[in-house]
Order: structure tokens, then C-alpha cells, then sequence
């Protein structure tokens, strides 16, 4: 059965796999159109071509670079018109270890990745767009930013700076846009590989739910997110960790 198109837009950072791509699936499933991101050209393609060409367009390039960000929103607005959701899910996490021994530059380049592209996109889907016209973003942190993560440390604090730039923009946009922000727990992707790879039952153990996340429970949170259905949300962190704070108790 055919989609009904939504008439809506969205731009999808770091989505030709993984979260940012069962985000896409989702948005594109319930009828919007969408601009992904990425850094290889060729996995771009592929992505979109599993999108559908008519659905979706891909721009690569690295999510911190300006550049990069102003011909995503320009691209978009070509193609389709309209930016209507902006879904900053491009991150990176180069480093495992102690955050007493980290490499500042390394620290420097998580930041500028994780937190300082997603305040870029905004700011461009801001103008080109949103300023006027409305609609939503959603940030995608991390349970990482809400506690202690022990060897992902910058990787945690560049994600409690995302929760807290969800809460900057949520205010300076509204009522015009609304913004929140994901919190997922370990989601089976390569980009978690190092997280559950090996010990996958042992990690399981920990999660009431019995079981990782997967890039579709992300996709649906999003979905929600970005839908009339939260029209009254905005400026809140949706955590997504299949139970796992609920561990975090005394006995």
C-alpha cells in the first residue's frame, strides 16, 4: 500500500546507518521526505536507495564542517521546499579510558562533533526555515549524559551538553519550534559495537526489558517526537534504555 505523503521535511544528521537511519525509515514511513547526512558517499547511497530515490536525498560530508551544513539545509530546501524536523543524531566517540588521562584534543574533537555541528543545524534550519514556518527538532543524546558512564567520558559530557542545549533552544524557539531530546541506552548498531560485542548476554542482564535497544525503538521515539502527537512537548529528554535506570536504586 502506497504511503500518503505528510508534506513534511526532515533533515537527519548521520543517517546512512544506524539510529540516524532507523530514524530516517521512520519519518519516511509514515510519509515525510528526508535529506540524510553522512560521511561515506557510497553508504549515503546506498541508504537513500533503500529509502527510495523519490523519498529521500543524501548529502555526505562531515557534520561539524559549516560547509557541509549549509548545503544539507540548501539542498533540502531545493529539493523539497522546507525543513520541517531536524534530527541531530550525527556523533562520534574516538576514545575509551579515563577521563582523568584524556587527550584534550580528542575531547576538542568529540565536542565539536557531537554538540557544535547539532548547534549548527539548527541554526541553519532556524533560518532557512523553522523561524518562520515552525516545526521540531530532536537532539539525540545519550544516557551517557544523564549519569557517570566510566570510559566514555567525553562522550557523556558532550551528550549532557546536548540535554542542555535541547533545553537553550527549546526556550529562545518557542512557540514556534519545539525541541527535545532521545536518550537511549547500548542500541545494537556498529557504532555501540564496543559496548555489548562478546558479553551481549552479560549486558543483557542488567536491562528489565531483557534485551538492546535497536535503531527502530529510537525511530519510533523520534516518530513521536516530531509528530502532532507531542504537540504539547518541549524542551524534555526522552530516555530510552529498555529499564535499565531502574537498577540505579539502593538494595
Amino acid at each position: 500500500m502506497a504511503v500518503q505523503d505528510s508534506g513534511k521535511v526532515a533533515i537527519v544528521t548521520g543517517a546512512s546507518r544506524g539510529i540516524g537511519y532507523g530514524i530516517a525509515e521512520a519519518l519516511v514511513a509514515r510519509g515525510d521526505r528526508v535529506c540524510i547526512t553522512g560521511r561515506n558517499e557510497d553508504a549515503l547511497k546506498e541508504a537513500v536507495d533503500r529509502l527510495g530515490a523519490d523519498r529521500a536525498i543524501g548529502v555526505a560530508g562531515k557534520a561539524h564542517d559549516e560547509a557541509h551544513q549549509a548545503e544539507a539545509v540548501e539542498r533540502t530546501m531545493e529539493a523539497f521546499g522546507r525543513v520541517d524536523h531536524l534530527v541531530n543524531n550525527a556523533g562520534t566517540n574516538p576514545v575509551f579510558g579515563p577521563i582523568a588521562e584524556l587527550d584534550l584534543n580528542v575531547a576538542r574533537k568529540v565536542f565539536e562533533t557531537n554538540v557544535i555541528s547539532a548547534l549548527g543545524f539548527a541554526q541553519r534550519t532556524w533560518a532557512a526555515w523553522q523561524k518562520e514556518n515552525g516545526g521540531t527538532i530532536v537532539n539525540i543524546a545519550s544516557l551517557a549524559g544523564i549519569g557517570a558512564s566510566p570510559f566514555i567520558g567525553a562522550y557523556g559530557m558532550s551528550k549532557a551538553a546536548m540535554v542542555n542545549l535541547t533545553l537553550q533552544l527549546a526556550h529562545e524557539m518557542a512557540p514556534k519550534v519545539r525541541v527535545n531530546a532521545i536518550a537511549p541506552a547500548v542500541v545494537k548498531t556498529r557504532f555501540a559495537a564496543a559496548l555489548y560485542e562478546g558479553r551481549e548476554e552479560e549486558v543483557v542482564a542488567h536491562y528489565p526489558l531483557g534485551r538492546l535497544g535497536t535503531p527502530e525503538d529510537i525511530g519510533g521515539a523520534a516518530e513521536f517526537l516530531t509528530s502532532d502527537a507531542s504537540g504539547w512537548i518541549t524542551g524534555q529528554t526522552l530516555v530510552v534504555d529498555g529499564g535499565i535506570l531502574l537498577n540505579a536504586g539502593v538494595g
